[in-house]
């Protein structure tokens, strides 16, 4: 059986419209969910709270759909297939949500699909439709979902294998700027977004050697065929998320590379900085991760005291690999380690809470901050790359081996 949405952006509302489709439900009453938290953002953040509207029908016939909790529907009995219609608020402009304006378009799966109880393993299809009007005519798509129809960056016919493969891979429309480049036999590509200056020859030809430093270090994965940047660029923000085959990154205009200028100033430096460590994330955690999240469990909380590992040694790697590929010296990255170590020893809490704590606990603290945390908790992030750094000391002065090679 395959799952069949339709997703149908409405700019000026800010809301995406998707028709669900289910060829073969479940004949004691369907159940409906959307996740409660995004895989690589530790927090609970109720994306059906999002959900506007919500309808049901079979073969033409309404069917009654009741809420049993904050994010689950279940849906009468029917012998015949059901169509679902609800529509999604999009004005979230993160990494993390939707967001949705006349100027572009963007969102996780996990904002916008609901899941088929009983069919996580089965095939998927979407349908991306442009937006109507003649303001719209020149958006094109980027994402990393196998394309069924249509040529490149069209809107069109979209597959994924199952449900799991389907909310990783984010989806951006609109006028961005488009370029391509390979890094060590694999096709890359950068998608941005926003008002901006850039010099995209060189933010690229910086982008390839860095993944190829990665690539060369941890082997390339046998099931990566491809891999995208989407970068938002705002007046001022900051962060990422990884993806199986993407990145999704937020960054602010001033951190591009400007035509002509050949220096790597911090911001430039902090953007770069932020490519290492989203696209380390390919091996650590999205293909290395946690039996906590094999599979994932996004109904609710699932807490590992591994987030340490996972984002702390990714946080050791991340400027390790700008340094190793040329982009920056040594001083710069003696640097980068210091602020690291400085922000971890400058915080009480780190006398108050472990890195495991802190990982199992990050759901509550590290992600919901209050007037105590420097006192009360330690960032799993820095003190979880001093960790790396203080084992990669170790088994090189003792062992004759290196954290690279374990």
């Amino acid at each position: 059986m395959t799952i069949r949405y339709t997703v149908t952006p409405r700019p000026t509302a800010h809301k995406f419209d998707v028709v669900l489709d289910i060829e073969a439900p479940h004949s004691e009453g369907q159940v409906l969910s959307l996740p409660a938290w995004i895989p690589g953002s530790y927090m609970i953040r109720d994306f059906a709270k999002h959900v506007v509207t919500l309808t049901a029908s079979s073969e033409n016939r309404p069917i009654r759909a009741t809420k049993s909790d904050k994010q689950t529907w279940i849906l009468e009995p029917t012998d015949g297939p059901i169509q679902v219609r609800y529509s999604v608020h999009a004005w979230d402009l993160s990494v993390r949500k939707a967001h949705l304006d006349a100027t572009h378009g963007y969102f996780n799966g996990t904002s916008l699909f609901l899941l088929v109880h009983g069919a996580d393993n089965s095939p998927c299809e979407v349908v991306l439709t442009q937006p109507a009007g003649e303001r719209y005519a020149n958006w094109r798509v980027a994402t990393t979902l196998p394309r069924l129809t249509g040529d490149a960056l069209e809107f069109g016919r979209f597959q994924a294998k199952d449900y799991d493969e389907l909310i990783d891979c984010p989806v951006e429309m609109g006028t961005f700027v488009h370029a391509r480049f390979e890094a060590g036999g694999i096709p890359h590509e950068v998608a941005l977004t926003g008002v901006f200056d850039v010099d995209l020859d060189r933010l690229c030809a910086d982008l390839k050697v860095i993944c190829e430093e990665h690539l060369e270090k941890m082997g390339t994965p046998s099931d990566l065929d491809r891999f995208l940047f989407q970068i938002m660029v705002v007046g001022s923000g900051y962060g990422g998320l990884e993806h199986r085959t993407s990145t999704s990154l937020i960054c602010s205009r001033d951190d591009l590379p400007k035509k002509g200028d050949t220096t790597i100033g911090n911001g430039y430096r902090t953007l770069l900085a932020l490519s290492s460590h989203e696209y380390f994330h390919l091996w650590n955690v999205k293909r290395i991760k946690p039996a906590r999240f094999t599979p994932f469990d996004l109904s609710k909380e699932s807490p590992t005291t591994l987030l340490w590992a996972f984002e702390g040694f990714t946080s050791y790697f991340e400027p390790l690999a700008l340094v190793r590929c040329g982009i920056i010296d040594r001083d710069s990255w003696l640097e980068l380690v210091g602020r690291k170590l400085t922000d971890v020893m400058r915080r009480p809490g780190r006398h108050v809470q472990s890195v495991a704590d802190s990982s199992f606990d990050a759901w509550t603290k590290f992600y919901q901050q209050d007037e105590d945390a420097p006192n009360a908790i330690v960032s799993y992030y820095s003190k979880g790359s001093m960790v790396a750094l203080a084992l990669d000391l170790t088994l090189r002065l003792d062992g004759g081996t290196s954290l690279d090679e374990v």
